[in-house]
């Protein structure tokens, strides 16, 4: 970049020396020219794994749990991946990874006391609505995401802050 911005500088200071371009149009360009390197974002951020998007790899890493469905265990352990990959390069990728894991364990706990009061009959009914609010929870997390927006998933235990 920096050796680019010298060759524009040379190119009109040659300009100038032909008679091309007058001292005050010389002087307006440079200014441009050296303006244009403090423009320049002073940190590149990594993008994010695949090359994605930041919104577009959020809302995947919240879609990524519906992979239980296919394999179970998978829904946990993708979106734990995509997280665990990425958190140091990228701030939104560390804040909703925490929230998906808390989310994750959270909703097993819950799942696993639904599962034990299915001996009194309530269980089956909680199971069968922790299950609507879970995939609803994650449509709603994942839209959010890709509108570039932050949503705490609800009765959510904060267990990695």
């Amino acid at each position: 970049m920096t050796y680019d911005k010298y060759e524009k500088l040379k190119k009109i200071e040659e300009l100038k020396e032909k008679g091309t371009i007058t001292e005050e149009e010389f002087q307006r360009e440079k200014e441009k020219i050296l303006n244009e390197e403090s423009k320049q974002p002073t940190t590149v951020t990594k993008q994010p794994l695949f090359g994605l998007q930041e919104n577009a790899f959020l809302m995947l890493m919240h879609l990524s749990q519906f992979a239980g469905w296919i394999l179970p265990g998978l829904g946990f352990i993708l979106p734990i991946a995509m997280w665990l990959t990425n958190k140091d390069d990228n701030e939104n990728v560390d804040k909703h990874g925490k929230n998906i894991l808390n989310f994750t364990i959270s909703y097993f706990i819950y799942a696993a006391i639904a599962g034990i009061l299915v001996i009194i009959a309530i269980g089956l009914v909680l199971l069968v609505v922790l299950g609507i609010v879970v995939t609803v929870a994650i449509i709603i997390a994942a839209v959010k995401a890709n509108n570039g927006e932050y949503w705490k998933y609800p009765m959510t235990i904060e267990f990695v802050k």
